[in-house]
């Protein structure tokens, strides 16, 4: 067990502050204990003093990439996109059909080494890479769990590249779900069509599970639905049933008319926010209103930084939609409401961040959301207890040797941006 001591302890759902100890359980299901001071007779694995410091629950994101990890720095697509399908096909479609084992684990310990600096210790992630599919999953979660990080994968179904293949990505959902937590992964609805759907849906009732999929990302998602199926994204997916469930996560959803935004808003579904991948995109700006309060934030892959994404929903979402510190931090926070109402392991309450933040003017139970908008920040990100483990101390990885995966990781990237060059 971990004893933090001299601690300014946040309860991260009341924003209460708590100034105490706190005894720190280890595994899956691992509580806390608050203490005047330290107990006798209790056997501790490490100590730290936090005075000074704030101590909170860990951070979640509920919509990543980790296929897109190894992008960053590689050179520009053989045609400069000028739409979004456009920016699918040269880019992230080029890319994912490139990757094969290696690549995979190299993308997922670099996603998982920058959760955890960022104090991320629960990551939502849907996956992609049609050209070696078979047992990715499993890589990504043996990855995700040699850093320390728990985790709730899905594979990204689609017909875009080809029935054969859109029964491989089926496949390889059910071999997984078969022992592990996860969801039913599709892309969006404008690559699914309707065989695939049905399947998926009814393979997340065989295993009690959700969808998670691409939601009117684009404008082309809601053309391309109307032109085939007569029929808007949101009611082609809730004639499937895809809303049915309370694990069906749906990201982006910006090109929704207010008919659908009402179908979602009523169902059990989750929204999930992405404002940097859209901006990045150039496909526009999320406006919640109207669907509801199951609003929670990813990264789409953009990186692995949630207090920066929290940040650029607040500044970015002015003038587009209802905005404040307070209804950001919902949004930010959301995620653990959808982890812990759905029963999924791996976000207890012994996964915390101690941030050691040298804030120039006072912080209180008051003021807190203003210094989480304008203040905190992940390099106040000093140590991370993911189950009741130490993984990151006093800013240092503890479970893996980052220089050896970093190594590791260039090389991958380097041949990735290599085999892309030919593709």
């Amino acid at each position: 067990m971990i004893y933090l001591k001299n601690c300014t302890y946040i309860d991260y759902k009341t924003l209460k502050f708590k100034n105490t100890d706190i005894l720190v359980e280890c595994g899956i299901k691992g509580k806390i204990h608050f203490y005047k001071e330290k107990p006798k007779n209790i056997q501790i694995s490490e100590n730290i003093d936090c005075k000074g410091q704030f101590v909170t629950h860990s951070f979640a994101n509920g919509h990543h990439h980790v296929y897109s990890a190894l992008a960053r720095g590689m050179g520009a697509p053989r045609k400069s996109p000028e739409n979004f399908y456009e920016v699918l096909q040269y880019i992230w479609w080029t890319l994912d059909k490139c990757l094969d084992k290696d690549m995979i684990k190299a993308s997922a310990l670099a996603t998982a080494i920058a959760c955890a600096k960022s104090g991320v210790c629960f990551v939502i992630d849907h996956h992609a890479s049609p050209n070696s599919i078979k047992n990715s999953l499993q890589t990504i979660a043996d990855a995700f769990e040699e850093v320390g990080i728990s985790h709730l994968l899905c594979y990204e179904i689609t017909d875009r590249d080809g029935i054969a293949l859109a029964e491989k990505g089926l496949n390889e959902t059910e071999s997984y779900l078969r022992t592990h937590q996860g969801l039913v992964g599709l892309h969006a609805s404008f690559t699914v069509g309707n065989d695939t759907l049905k399947t998926a849906v009814d393979l997340a009732k065989k295993y009690n599970s959700g969808i998670h999929i691409h939601v009117a990302e684009d404008d082309y998602d809601q053309k391309h639905c109307r032109e085939t199926y007569n029929k808007s994204v949101a009611e082609r997916l809730d004639e499937y049933g895809v809303f049915q469930f309370d694990k069906t996560i749906l990201g982006h959803c910006l090109y929704l008319h207010e008919n659908e935004k009402k179908i979602i808003a009523e169902s059990k579904s989750w929204v999930v926010q992405n404002m940097e991948s859209n901006l990045n995109n150039r496909v526009g700006y999320f406006n919640g209103s109207g669907l509801g309060k199951r609003i929670m934030l990813g990264t789409d892959g953009m990186h692995s930084d949630m207090l920066q994404s929290s940040k650029a929903v607040f500044f970015s979402g002015m003038g587009h939609e209802y905005n404040s510190p307070a209804a950001t931090y919902e949004r930010f926070r959301n995620v653990h409401n959808y982890i812990s109402k759905n029963n999924f392991n791996g976000d207890e309450a012994n996964n915390l961040v101690i941030l050691n933040y040298d804030s120039p003017t006072e912080i209180t139970e008051d003021n807190f959301l203003g210094h989480f908008v304008y203040g905190i920040n992940s390099t106040h990100v000093q140590h991370v207890i993911s189950n009741g483990h130490l993984i990151v101390k006093n800013k240092v990885l503890t479970t893996v040797n980052e220089e050896e995966i970093l190594n590791f990781t260039r090389k991958e990237g380097k041949k990735l941006w290599e085999k892309m060059k030919n593709s």
